[in-house]
């Protein structure tokens, strides 16, 4: 081996590490650059229209008062469903919902924070206090879906449970004919 040899090698490896330390910057930069742009873009806009209510005044007035809770029938065919929940309970502790048929979700907290986790769907919302959460739900077929609080809560979280009991459309039709608001407890 010669001098000569032992030059041209070490400008080789040089070369090599400069390549590899361009490609590992590269890459850094492109992975931050998409963190960024999914993280400002996608995921943490805040939401485009932001609801506040006094949790302490639900009972007494407004659109989460007890005779407005449950399930609501709209002129266009589509559901509201108004609930609360607070240790350790959901008001109604359960729902009745058709199947076939957009749904609204309209839910908040009285006290702490709540989760709503519809078993078998990918309903999850948390309920916060002072603030109305809203979700988009649709059930193809008949049946019942167990509903657990999803954030602790405090001791006795594990017993906060409801239910969502979907039916066929035509019926809940039938029982919704006359107003008033649709539930299925003691059902």
């Amino acid at each position: 081996m010669t001098v000569h040899d032992g030059h041209h090698g070490a400008e080789v490896a040089a070369r090599t590490e400069r390549r590899w330390a361009t490609v590992s910057v590269i890459i850094i930069v492109v992975l931050a650059v998409l963190a960024a742009f999914a993280g400002i873009h996608q995921v943490t806009m805040p939401q485009p229209r932001v609801e506040t209510i006094d949790p302490t005044r639900l009972h007494l007035s407004g659109e989460f008062v007890e005779s407005n809770l449950g399930s609501m029938l709209e002129p266009n065919g589509a559901v509201t469903v108004r609930a609360i929940g607070q240790q350790y309970s959901f008001t109604p502790a359960c729902i009745l919902v058709p199947a076939q048929t957009p749904i609204t979700l309209r839910a908040t907290s009285a006290d702490v924070v709540h989760g709503i986790l519809v078993q078998g769907t990918n309903v999850n919302t948390m309920l916060v206090p002072g603030y109305v959460s809203e979700q988009l739900m649709r059930f193809e077929k008949p049946g019942d879906h167990l509903m657990p609080c999803q954030e602790f809560c405090s001791f006795g979280h594990e017993g906060m449970w409801g239910k969502v009991k979907v039916i066929e459309k035509a019926e809940f039709a039938s029982r919704a004919k006359n107003g008033g608001r649709l539930s299925c407890v003691g059902e």
